[in-house]
């Protein structure tokens, strides 16, 4: 095991992998519960929704363990399986056979370009400033998410934000959770986090934040498995043939390439500069395995019907907790597949019982903030402008593209045209495509 992940090489231990494993796990464990809800808007069924959530999950989360060696846990994305089930599904009126299709032909199209070094290349001529902007521009994010899901920040018609309701049982909880990561993680508690997140769930339970499980559902439904090579009742053709026979549904492939691309890209940088495989030009060690599995994910979860897979920002929980290898995602695979028989305990963690470790996680993102120069407006606008947009448009590759755009357009304006990498223009203009077409 040792001289597979190279444990004590990353100063890790077996101890810190599993606990690292764990607190990735519990913090991404709403998608056993939210994904099949949104799949069943789609037209899935549940069970059948579940078992290829779980299942997808479990298998990509252990093969970027054993083909990467590094602790980014993946899923079913969020926002993409919105998109597919509200836009796809309920608004264009596809057959969910159809959108897994659009998903497994986007994972295909994806994976071509990084087996070509294209991804990669993408990566590499980010400027510095851009790469570590990323990154804290998902540290935002994520702390967003967490007071958001604590009941902290809420919607205002008014004001777009404001602060919740502090006296809602949400929000106590949420506020727990916050003040018991934050102790836990400043006394140097081993595990602290996921600590908070069980200590937060538990204290849920009498203030009725923490849902009891109704019932037990032990059964699995592979039925939505192979879903692009089912038939379409619509049309009575498979269902990946529909995807070339309408354009509509071409241009829809184009978006989700966009979104996965550049999410990926964020979370990569994010998840590596806590678990510290990212050097201080903000490269990615060793990111070709990471981006040939997170690619090959996009393809599996259309194949299985859990909606495209993709590597999930929360790991950087787990990496702040003392994951460094790609033993903490054999902990998550094993627990995602025990999620397909026990989703009902699993569903009890609630959003504000996580609030406290993804403010913390957030924080600690924070801190590259200082690596960046400020003093030349050139750099550190679109630093900026990523910084605040990915937070404020509540989207990674959104925030990713007004950098990217706005980098070219001062570079091109200040006379600096030769120190832009051809591929950035390559970026920009395709970000500038899907605005447009958005």
């Amino acid at each position: 095991m040792e001289k597979f992940f190279k444990i004590a090489e990353r100063g890790s231990t077996v101890g810190n992998e599993v606990i690292g494993g764990l607190t990735t796990f519990l913090a991404m464990a709403y998608i056993v519960a939210v994904n099949p809800s949104i799949m069943v808007a789609a037209g899935m069924d549940f069970t059948a929704a579940l078992t290829a959530t779980c299942f997808g999950a479990a298998l990509m989360t252990f093969l970027m363990g054993v083909i990467a060696n590094r602790p980014i846990a993946l899923a079913s994305g969020m926002g993409i399986n919105a998109v597919v089930a509200y836009t796809l599904c309920l608004g264009d009126g596809v057959d969910w056979r159809v959108a897994m299709a659009v998903v497994f032909c986007e994972g295909i199209v994806i994976l071509v370009l990084v087996l070509c070094g294209l991804r990669k290349a993408i990566m590499d001529a980010i400027p510095v400033s851009l790469r570590r902007a990323i990154g804290i521009g998902i540290g935002l994010f994520i702390a967003f998410i967490g007071l958001k899901g604590g009941g902290i920040v809420v919607p205002n018609e008014s004001t777009y934000l404001s602060l919740g309701d502090l006296g809602s049982a949400t929000a106590i909880v949420g506020v727990i959770s916050i003040i018991l990561a934050v102790v836990l993680q400043a006394t140097h508690v081993k595990g602290g986090l996921i600590i908070s997140i069980i200590l937060a769930t538990i204290i849920g339970i009498p203030l009725g934040v923490t849902s009891m499980p109704t019932e037990w559902n032990f059964g699995l439904d592979f039925s939505a498995f192979a879903a692009p090579f089912q038939t379409d009742p619509a049309t009575g053709t498979m269902a990946i043939a529909q995807v070339f026979l309408q354009p509509a549904l071409l241009l829809m492939v184009f978006s989700l390439l966009m979104s996965d691309f550049f999410d990926t890209m964020g979370t990569v940088v994010a998840v590596g500069s806590q678990a510290n495989f990212v050097d201080k030009e903000g490269n990615v060690e060793d990111i070709q395995p990471i981006l040939i599995v997170d690619s090959a994910a996009a393809a599996v979860g259309g194949f299985v019907g859990a909606s495209s897979i993709t590597s999930f920002v929360e790991s950087t929980s787990g990496a702040a907790a003392g994951a460094r290898t790609g033993l903490s995602n054999i902990v998550v695979a094993v627990l995602f597949l025990l999620c397909a028989f026990f989703a009902p305990i699993i569903g009890m963690v609630s959003t504000a019982a996580t609030c406290g470790a993804l403010v913390v996680v957030g924080y600690l993102m924070m801190t590259d903030v200082g690596e960046i120069d400020w003093t030349h407006i050139e750099n550190a606008f679109p630093a900026f402008i990523t910084i605040a947009g990915i937070p404020m448009t509540y989207s990674i590759t959104d925030g990713i593209g007004f950098g990217f755009i706005s980098y070219i357009l001062i570079m091109l304006f200040c006379g600096r045209v030769k120190e832009i990498k051809p591929l950035m223009w390559v970026a920009a203009l395709a970000f500038l495509i899907m605005f447009v077409l958005a």
